[in-house]
């Protein structure tokens, strides 16, 4: 038995539901605190228990067998309903009134901080942790209520509520946009495009869209984020393909121009996800409620 303080004996279907849910060894051993000789033993000792493979180890990772799957599926729920109750006994009896929310950073910066703040005064019980992520989003953790992520709402196992049209848009600075007497569209062909590698498309996406030629849509200078993207923008070191919901405020007091149309890439957009695999909290349906269309903006939430 685990004396006062100590974490009690790993548990065999446990260490399966934290390695299958990361589909990694070591990143399961990290989130365990144990080393991945442990993970891979406990792994192997239920899979001789069961009498089935649980996962086919391929070079470079590993993936889940159809029973593993099916495994998971029943296993995820169990312990996430127990993290829930482990963090309720550990807050005094009761949820903490806490919201945890994991974004983009481009995401975050641009479009929810700046509306959170009206959430805060309409519910100062609720504390909001943000976090920001470049990785792909993992709802099973048990440390996020909800999370911001891109693409065209079709994931199974989550809710989803749209946040924002994804029309794409080329912006520049005012003085760059003077800069030159050539004629847009054609002037694009001699400009230093910016691109976003976390978007790494949607110069194409564009340019195909909106049926101009001759340009290099994969030429030019490229960041990590279209954070990054916009703010060089922004400081006139070319044009940078942008979400217009994301720089409105920008194009509202002329520190950017649009002079092209913009393109809508339909449901291939922000969302705002939980997880359907355990019961909401309460802090989440709070704010899933306060997702109106007068916070969302025009278009927002709509599919």
């Amino acid at each position: 038995m685990a004396g006062r303080g100590e974490l009690p004996p790993l548990n065999p279907a446990r260490v399966f539901e934290v390695t299958g849910r990361l589909l990694s060894v070591s990143r399961a051993a990290e989130e365990l605190v144990v080393t991945p000789a442990a993970v891979s033993r406990q792994v192997r000792a239920l899979e001789r228990h069961l009498g089935v493979a649980l996962f086919d180890r391929v070079h470079g990772g590993l993936q889940l067998t159809a029973a593993g799957a099916r495994y998971l599926a029943e296993l995820g729920p169990l312990f996430a309903a127990l993290r829930d109750a482990t963090d309720a006994v550990r807050s005094g009896g009761g949820r903490s009134g806490q919201l945890r929310i994991v974004s983009p950073a481009t995401f975050a910066v641009r479009w929810l901080i700046p509306r959170l703040a009206g959430f805060h005064q309409a519910h100062q019980d609720i504390d909001v942790q943000l976090t920001t992520s470049s990785q792909p989003l993992d709802l099973e953790r048990g440390d996020v209520d909800a999370g911001i992520t891109l693409g065209d709402g079709a994931w199974p196992g989550v809710e989803c509520q749209r946040l924002v049209p994804n029309e794409l848009v080329p912006v520049l600075s005012p003085e760059r946009a003077a800069a030159s007497e050539v004629a847009w569209p054609q002037r694009l062909a001699s400009e230093t495009l910016l691109h976003s590698l976390a978007r790494p498309d949607d110069w194409s996406v564009w340019l195909r869209s909106a049926s101009v030629p001759g340009v290099d849509a994969w030429a030019g200078m490229k960041y990590e984020t279209s954070l990054l993207s916009y703010q060089a923008a922004i400081e006139g070191h070319g044009v940078a393909i942008a979400q217009r919901a994301l720089v409105a405020r920008e194009l509202g007091a002329g520190s950017l121009v649009a002079p092209l149309p913009q393109v809508d890439r339909g449901d291939h957009t922000y969302y705002v996800v939980w997880s359907t695999r355990r019961a909401p909290s309460a802090e989440l349906r709070v704010f899933r409620a306060w997702l109106t269309p007068e916070v969302l903006g025009p278009a927002g939430g709509t599919r």
